[in-house]
């Protein structure tokens, strides 16, 4: 069985259907606000301009944050590359909470008190990726479609 096919190959799980439409749909919103200044976020430009100035990060690298974050939640809601869509969406709340979060504690800024957000949003993430790596799209995912009757290795 080559490497696409056992990447692919996923039951029809219920379950990582529910994983893969959540983690999309929270996701999905932070990758427009980045590549298309929906919900109020600066877009491509200013997605850019303000990673490499606040975290100095590289264009290339920040490119693909926004590949993830935008195009990562479109392939997990068709099911489609979900293993590789849900790592990269987990390597990049990993980098959020390292670079970014981690000084500000474990909790949301729910009071406005702190001066920044915690990780708890990104460690929930984390896990549905981790999950989602592990079982696959499930079902109603184009991954089990394109690989249904074809025998597990």
């Amino acid at each position: 069985m080559t490497f696409l096919l056992k990447t692919l190959q996923t039951p029809a799980d219920p379950v990582a259907l529910i994983l893969r439409l959540s983690l999309g749909l929270v996701i999905f919103p932070h990758g427009a606000q980045k590549l298309i200044g929906w919900f109020g976020g600066p877009g491509l430009g200013g997605t850019i301009d303000g990673m490499q100035s606040q975290y100095g990060l590289a264009p290339s690298l920040t490119l693909l944050v926004i590949v993830a974050e935008f195009f990562g939640p479109l392939a997990l809601a068709a099911g489609f590359l979900t293993r590789f869509s849900a790592a990269a969406i987990g390597l990049v709340m990993l980098g959020a909470m390292f670079m970014v979060h981690l000084p500000f504690g474990f909790f949301m800024n729910w009071s406005g008190a702190q001066a920044g957000e915690g990780f708890e949003y990104h460690l929930l993430a984390l896990g549905l990726a981790i999950a989602l790596v592990m079982r696959g799209g499930g079902a109603w995912s184009m991954d089990h479609h394109l690989t249904r009757g074809r025998p597990e290795s």
